[in-house]
């Protein structure tokens, strides 16, 4: 068998796989000729895929329409997008192509929640979930929603949260409670720092919230850190989450909403394979089940899917500028950016991304590191989760370069400062849509060309 970087990569996973596969010696992301788009925007640069947004908000609405109906379920399920994952335009002008609804974190949030009342892509029917610790502006933002008559929701993170809104609210609306789960055994700490402990929830409704005729307690709000998963721990939360819901409702008529927060996992290798409709039939059956024991009827569901919705249309491209052999065993293959300031969760979570070579897959291959050009020890890139190397094609000076890293289209670009001042001043990417025309063919635009000195200097004050 001929040694060569495709037949590596076929041997250590199922390939073709859905999202990648190779025509012409280059692969394809999603269908998309990733040569043809380094060919006429260079690199570096980041792509988004604009369908893949759609593609997952569809198959997250199907788990759940299929498990409601295979459990006889009698409650809704709504569908949030959590902005913080990317407040990009072409993300929110995307995803609300599909019937959804919106979840907040901070009061600039609210700034953008105005921008698309103004072009009509939600109005007064979208339910907008207000979460986070809420400051001041924040709390007066989200008042001036509730008073102009729009479905916004608040999240209480806290016991004082509710005064703040008292003296704000002029008119009749619903919020949520969010309880404070228990972290995995592995964390620093027992328990999540956001929330309202499991404890003092019920007596917080009776001696308080159910004293205040302007507030009506909707929601339970139920958040994991590390997403659904299928776990014990997360099983036992949500268990426990149940519980906390069956007792309120049982004192709490209006109480008849779950949100539960998280959302599915994402692929950070090729060798991962996720069951979400395994997952949404068990979340389904646990919480009807468990309702029925404690004879209350079983609530709507909220989610608040972010990174499911947004990660997998993402990728960032780079050439492969340079090979350094600094000892008798390690090649330093250097990238045309940095991964601190364009993937920063690859520097500080050690996050690993799906990595692949994009062209040249019938060459021979190596054992690299990756470097980027800032002048930080911690600018690399040198451990894939699946096989613990990286293997690329072999350098040549002569042979360009192509690799990309994928599913990476949530969090990385807010996370990286995009746009503003970075690490060595190196500049953000140029940012290229890619989309489908009315007649199914495959268009690219450029978002954002790459960043200026003009742009860094302003903001430095220059």
């Amino acid at each position: 068998m001929e040694n060569n970087y495709y037949n590596l990569i076929e041997q250590t996973f199922e390939f073709p796989q859905e999202g990648f596969d190779v025509k012409d010696n280059s692969l394809q992301f999603h269908g998309i000729d990733l040569m043809s788009i380094i060919k006429q925007y260079g690199t570096p640069l980041k792509l988004s895929y604009l369908p893949k947004i759609s593609e997952q908000i569809q198959n997250a609405k199907g788990f759940f329409r299929n498990s409601m109906t295979k459990h006889d379920y009698v409650g809704n399920y709504t569908f949030c997008y959590c902005t913080k994952s990317s407040h990009f335009s072409y993300v929110l002008n995307e995803a609300l192509k599909n019937d959804i609804h919106l979840e907040t974190s901070s009061a600039f949030d609210i700034h953008i929640i105005h921008k698309l009342i103004e072009q009509n892509l939600i109005d007064k029917n979208t339910f907008i979930v207000h979460n986070g610790y809420k400051r001041d502006l924040y709390v007066d933002l989200i008042s001036g929603l509730i008073n102009d008559g729009f479905n916004s929701l608040p999240v209480l993170d806290n016991l004082t949260e509710l005064d703040q809104f008292k003296t704000r609210v002029k008119r009749e609306c619903n919020i949520g409670i969010r309880i404070a789960t228990g972290e995995e055994p592995q964390s620093n700490y027992y328990t999540a720092r956001l929330g309202i402990r499991h404890r003092e929830i019920q007596d917080y409704y009776v001696n308080v919230i159910k004293k205040e005729p302007l507030f009506k307690l909707k929601m339970l709000h139920f958040f994991i850190d590390n997403g659904i998963e299928d776990s014990l721990y997360y099983w036992n939360e949500l268990q426990k989450c149940l519980k906390v819901y069956c007792d309120l409702k049982k004192e709490c008529p209006t109480l008849d909403s779950l949100n539960i927060g998280g959302g599915f996992p994402i692929k950070h290798s090729l060798a991962e394979v996720f069951d979400y409709q395994y997952l949404t039939d068990e979340i389904i059956r646990q919480i009807k089940e468990f309702c029925a024991e404690q004879g209350v009827p079983v609530p709507n569901i909220f989610s608040e899917f972010g990174s499911y919705t947004v990660a997998e249309s993402g990728a960032a491209i780079y050439s492969i500028i340079d090979q350094k052999k600094q000892n008798d065993v390690e090649w330093w293959n250097m990238i045309d950016s940095s991964f601190i300031t364009t993937l920063p969760d690859s520097w500080a979570i050690n996050q690993r991304f799906i990595m692949l070579a994009i062209n040249r897959w019938d060459d021979p291959f190596e054992r690299v590191n990756l470097g980027g050009l800032t002048c930080d020890s911690q600018d690399y890139y040198n451990v894939e989760a699946h096989v613990n190397n990286i293997y690329l094609p072999e350098y040549s000076p002569e042979k360009p370069l192509y690799i990309g890293f994928f599913n990476t289209g949530a969090y990385q670009n807010a996370l990286g400062g995009y746009g503003g001042i970075q690490h060595c001043l190196i500049p953000s990417p140029k940012q290229i849509l890619v989309y489908k025309d009315e007649n199914g063919n495959l268009k690219s635009e450029v978002f954002a060309e790459e960043q200026n000195h003009q742009s860094m200097l302003k903001t430095l004050g220059y």
